[in-house]
């Protein structure tokens, strides 16, 4: 590729990048919501700097190599409208790095939110949990920050794609925790018989007009990872139908559920949600306990 001498430094390919996001007006919110933060986060990654080492490396003189790849990068984001986390092969949930491709879903769950900052204002006493379900765990990333968080904890990882236990499985060995974090197939509740403490989940909930309308970046995402049914909550109905019969005496569900708020309550009244706020807002996780499913559920 021949060199352009407009673009020699981190500076340039930003600004470059930025101007081509935003006249191909790409999609975003695979985790970043602006065209300057992707970006940064294509460029920064693809030469394998820091996330937060923009302001050391901004005027950083690129070899031809370098930028020869930063372009091709730019054009697969901005041209082919491919996901930054694919074409890198990677996601971040703050210092976290996962490993990413096509067969999952990009980690941008609210729940990730709550396992760094509140955990302890839901769970008075984390020791309490032994094992923790993560149900739709696609690349495990919600699976390993429990892990994490609840270091005596045994973590089950399922998902009822093979390939996106394939991602998972390679994040576990990442992280060091393959005696802690069990992946294993199940499509929801079917194959599994154990009682948790905790069993976590960020379900697809994408209701179906949405789907017809959605940006091509997330259409290159798996769809089985989003699409809820007409409504959006057919799967959450499902979780919140058969959890009592996985939850303990004390067990407690926390389940993402996207914009459907209404619609969960408008089909479970009696159930007592509670809603945790987010950095999106109070409409987005739900927190139930055991006995607050069976007193809405007649069990």
């Amino acid at each position: 590729m021949v060199m352009d001498e407009n673009l020699l430094t981190i500076r340039d390919l930003i600004r470059y990048a930025t101007t081509s996001f935003a006249e191909q007006d790409i999609g975003l919110g695979q985790g970043t919501e602006t065209h300057f933060d992707e970006a940064c986060f294509l460029i920064l990654r693809s030469l394998s700097l820091p996330l937060n080492s923009l302001d050391i490396f901004l005027d950083a003189k690129l070899t031809s190599t370098e930028i020869d790849l930063l372009r091709k990068n730019i054009n697969l984001r901005a041209r082919d409208r491919i996901p930054a986390s694919y074409i890198l092969q990677e996601a971040w949930l703050r210092e976290y790095k996962f490993y990413v491709n096509e067969d999952v879903l990009i980690p941008r769950s609210h729940i990730a939110d709550l396992l760094f900052d509140q955990m302890d204002v839901w769970i008075s006493s984390p020791t309490s949990i032994n094992n923790v379900l993560d149900l739709c765990t696609g690349s495990g990333c919600l699976a390993i920050l429990a892990a994490l968080q609840f270091e005596e904890a045994t973590i089950y990882a399922s998902d009822i794609s093979k390939a996106a236990l394939s991602v998972c499985t390679k994040n576990i060995e990442a992280y060091d925790l393959n005696n802690r974090v069990i992946p294993m197939q199940s499509d929801l509740f079917s194959d599994i018989d154990e009682k948790f403490d905790l069993i976590i989940s960020n379900p697809p909930y994408v209701e179906q007009k949405l789907m017809d309308g959605l940006p091509i970046e997330f259409v290159k995402e798996p769809q089985i990872a989003l699409a809820g049914g007409e409504k959006g909550i057919d799967l959450v109905q499902k979780i919140i139908r058969e959890a009592p019969i996985h939850l303990n005496t004390n067990g407690i569900l926390i389940m993402e559920v996207g914009r459907d708020r209404e619609a969960v309550e408008t089909e479970f009244p009696q159930i007592p949600f509670t809603w945790i706020e987010t950095q999106a807002g109070r409409d987005f996780v739900l927190f139930a306990t055991r006995e607050d499913l069976c007193l809405g559920l007649d069990v």
